[in-house]
């Protein structure tokens, strides 16, 4: 991975041969029949109500529908995650670029006051489908310091010398802070340092591309494969199912240790710190925190007093669940939540809620219960209940595919945020 952006290249001639750069072979710039942009699950959804898309006639709707832009969960930094696939993108005369534009302004609004991270799948941009250069120069100014301040890192994977190239071109206008946030990832094993690549649905033109490149080294060049998965520890709680925790000792409480001792710490020190659960961690610490608990030892957050730690340790158990605290099964009914009257609301959620397993309902319960605590400290942390509702939302539930489209974080933000407003009456 490399975050080198001051290589010397002089404007005009870089400007010359911009548009002449060989972006991909030919046979990349033919599109796949069947997954270019929707799955054979996608496409039978796609009218159906059920479908996380936006409605055929929502003024996003023929940018929604090719899934260019997805948002990811958590990074291992505590970060949200933003990710674009250039690949999704169609040929230029059947894109509208200025809604795109305002599409991804829409999904970082509801993470900029945040820190984010955003990852670039740059295979797949062919001179068929590039933007303009005039457009690319808008886009960068569009994107204001609300953007750019919380935006932690920018990850350009397979970047070519036609993106490398645009970025030294960019040069004068790119900021060298921001600048010190883009990296070049070459390989997708390397995301392994920053986000679990499960959690990301990477098109398989781009998983496709990454094996040929791994293929066409030396064997003594090969970069890393990404870390099998080991089995499970015998004491491991993350990424275990609430079910399997509770099976171990049924007799204590059905709220895991984790959300537990977070939960108490930070009751008693976070909920006067700004901007709790927007700040990321020291990676470091949460590996190293997420192996005590899975090795079956104490942690006490009260010895490291680090309030942000015990946050991103929070969201990152919820987030490895191998199935959300809301549960798939509850998928449908959330995303259409938006379509029940005012008046029903409280009583069609406590019935929700209420079917949910056990450990999964006390579980809920208990988070609830305390961001309700958080929320009414408002004014010093700054968390309202639509604050709350962006950081928890897509950590209590997402589709199974694990990535969504900012069409169906609205709904699940929405519900969260109402179940926080009403939690008095939902858990009475």
């Amino acid at each position: 991975m490399s975050s080198e952006l001051l290589v010397d290249v002089g404007d005009d001639s870089a400007t010359a041969q911009l548009g002449q750069l060989k972006l991909t072979t030919i046979e990349d710039q033919q599109w796949p029949a069947d997954e270019s942009f929707l799955s054979k699950s996608d496409v039978s959804q796609q009218f159906d109500a059920s479908s996380p898309h936006l409605p055929w006639d929502h003024p996003f709707y023929d940018i929604a529908r090719h899934q260019i832009i997805e948002v990811a969960g958590d990074d291992n930094f505590g970060r949200k995650v933003i990710v674009f696939n250039a690949c999704r993108m169609p040929p230029q005369h059947q894109l509208d670029h200025h809604k795109l534009l305002m599409y991804l302004k829409g999904t970082l609004d509801q993470y900029v006051e945040s820190d984010y991270t955003l990852i670039y799948f740059h295979h797949g941009l062919t001179s068929e489908n590039k933007p303009s250069l005039s457009w690319l120069r808008d886009a960068y100014r569009e994107f204001d310091r609300k953007y750019k301040k919380n935006i932690k890192a920018l990850y350009i994977v397979h970047p070519t010398m036609f993106i490398k190239t645009l970025l030294i071109l960019f040069k004068p206008i790119i900021s060298f802070k921001f600048g010190r946030k883009i990296n070049y990832v070459s390989y997708l094993s390397e995301l392994e340092d920053v986000v679990k690549c499960d959690q990301l649905v990477i098109p398989s033109r781009v998983r496709e591309y990454d094996n040929k490149l791994r293929a066409s080294l030396k064997p003594t060049t090969q970069p890393p494969m990404s870390p099998p998965h080991s089995p499970p520890l015998p004491s491991q709680v993350f990424g275990v199912p609430l079910t399997l925790l509770r099976q171990r000792d049924p007799d204590v409480d059905p709220v895991p240790v984790v959300m537990r001792d977070t939960v108490g710490f930070l009751s008693e020190q976070g909920l006067e710190i700004e901007g709790i659960f927007r700040r990321s961690a020291n990676v470091t610490l949460v590996k190293e925190v997420q192996l005590r608990y899975n090795s079956g030892a104490t942690v006490n957050f009260r010895e490291m007093e680090d309030v942000h730690l015990a946050a991103v340790i929070l969201k990152t158990f919820l987030r490895e669940l191998p199935e959300p605290l809301l549960t798939y099964q509850l998928y449908n009914d959330i995303v259409n939540f938006a379509s029940v009257s005012s008046e029903s609301q409280v009583t069609v959620m406590k019935t929700l809620v209420e079917s949910l397993p056990e450990e999964n309902y006390a579980s809920l319960r208990y988070l609830i219960t305390f961001l309700a605590q958080v929320s009414a400290n408002s004014e010093v942390n700054k968390m309202t209940n639509s604050n709350l509702a962006v950081v928890f939302g897509p950590n209590l539930l997402w589709g199974r595919d694990n990535a969504m489209s900012l069409s169906a974080i609205g709904p699940i933000n929405n519900f969260t945020r109402t179940l926080l407003d009403q939690q008095h009456l939902v858990f009475a």
